[in-house]
Order: structure tokens, then C-alpha cells, then sequence
């Protein structure tokens, strides 16, 4: 990337050691590769994208304050896709044409409710579950108009699944509850079990809304 760009996705996901060797990187503008002893100067612009809540993290422990404001010089909010339905119409027809190319079909369009439901659907999700509901119906498809009833499977189908974030958020309790009930509620027993410090471990409770007691 020297002299372009740098896209750092997720950042909110980096473990914390690798927040520091970040943070030293953008502090000194140098690197040092794998298995030199020399640094070497960079110059490159640095784009960082999450859908994690930074400022919240950042109270947890889990992400450093540091870092963040050395990322934040210039915020952008990209709009969920619920916030702009119309621009629901325009894409589902650009991922007909792309995915109908891609699977050999010629597909003409939506019905008229069949687009109105996709316009009124709730979107949880952003763009890349538009995407995926017009995949699935491009898939199954076998007429040259995508019906309402077609669209309506598709959508049942998509959004019953949770997010991965909301499966890791859920597994992530149900793991913590079952060491502590394991531990009796002892968190110092707790911690050793889930190999995590004390301190980290009494903030997975606090995010979780865990109360230790309650397990005694």
C-alpha cells in the first residue's frame, strides 16, 4: 500500500496486542518486516471501517482509546439500508442483471408487489443481505418475473438467521454462564477456566450483564 491506501476492515475485531503494534505503526510511519532488524518508512493513507460500537469498547477495555482517536480524524456513517429504501428498487435491479448474467438466466425484472415487498421488508442486515435475498431468487427462479410469493420465501429464509455477530454475542453468554456455573459463582476460578485474567473476565460479565452472585 505505500503511497495509496490502506483499508483496515473490522478494526473493531483486532485483538489488542495488534492494537498497540497499529498504533506504534501510525504514531512512527514505520514498519518492520517479518525477520528484519530495520525499520522501514511508509507512507500511506489509512481508511478503517466497523460496525462495532467504538466508544462502548472502548469503556470495556476492549479497544484502545489511543487507537481510536488516531483513526477518527475524519468519521463517515454509512446509512443502514432501512434508513434508505429508495435506493432498494435501483440496486435489487443492478443484482438481477449481475447474478441473472452469472447463473445464465434471463430475467426481465420484479413483479410489482414482488418489489414492494423488498422496499418494505424490515433489512436488518445492510446491502450484502439484498444481495443474498436477490441470489436466492434469482437461483430458483424459473420464470422471466421474480414473483411476490418468491421474493417472500427468500426473505422468510434470510433474515430468520442472526447475524454472525449476534450468534458470537449469544454463544459468548451462554459459555460464561456455564463456567461460572461450573465455578459456583467463584469469578477467580471462573477466569482460570476460561484462560482469561480477572479483570478481563469481570468485563465479559459486565457486557453480558452477568451477575456472579447468581451463580453461588
Amino acid at each position: 500500500a505505500q503511497g495509496g491506501t490502506l483499508l483496515l476492515d473490522e478494526i473493531g475485531d483486532m485483538p489488542v496486542p495488534l492494537q498497540v503494534k497499529l498504533l506504534r505503526v501510525i504514531q512512527e510511519r514505520q514498519v518492520r518486516p517479518v525477520g528484519s532488524a530495520v525499520s522501514v518508512a511508509i507512507d500511506v493513507r489509512i481508511i478503517s471501517a466497523t460496525h462495532r460500537p467504538l466508544e462502548e469498547d472502548i469503556a470495556d477495555g476492549i479497544f484502545r482509546s489511543d487507537l481510536f482517536y488516531r483513526l477518527n480524524v475524519v468519521s463517515l456513517t454509512l446509512p443502514s439500508l432501512s434508513e434508505r429504501r429508495d435506493d432498494i428498487p435501483l440496486l435489487a435491479s443492478h443484482f438481477l442483471q449481475t447474478l441473472g448474467t452469472t447463473y445464465g438466466k434471463t430475467i426481465g425484472g420484479f413483479a410489482p408487489d414482488a418489489l414492494a415487498l423488498l422496499v418494505g421488508a424490515a433489512w436488518p442486515g445492510n446491502v450484502r443481505q439484498l444481495y443474498n435475498v436477490v441470489e436466492h431468487v434469482v437461483a430458483l427462479s424459473t420464470t422471466p418475473l421474480i414473483s411476490t410469493s418468491l421474493v417472500q420465501s427468500a426473505l422468510r429464509e434470510t433474515q430468520e438467521m442472526d447475524s454472525l455477530e449476534t450468534a458470537k454475542a449469544h454463544f459468548e453468554r451462554e459459555y460464561l454462564a456455564q463456567v461460572l456455573r461450573i465455578s459456583g459463582g467463584n469469578v477467580s476460578h471462573a477466569a482460570r477456566l476460561a484462560k482469561r485474567n480477572r479483570t478481563e473476565f469481570y468485563k465479559l460479565l459486565q457486557r453480558h450483564q452477568l451477575d456472579p452472585t447468581l451463580f453461588k
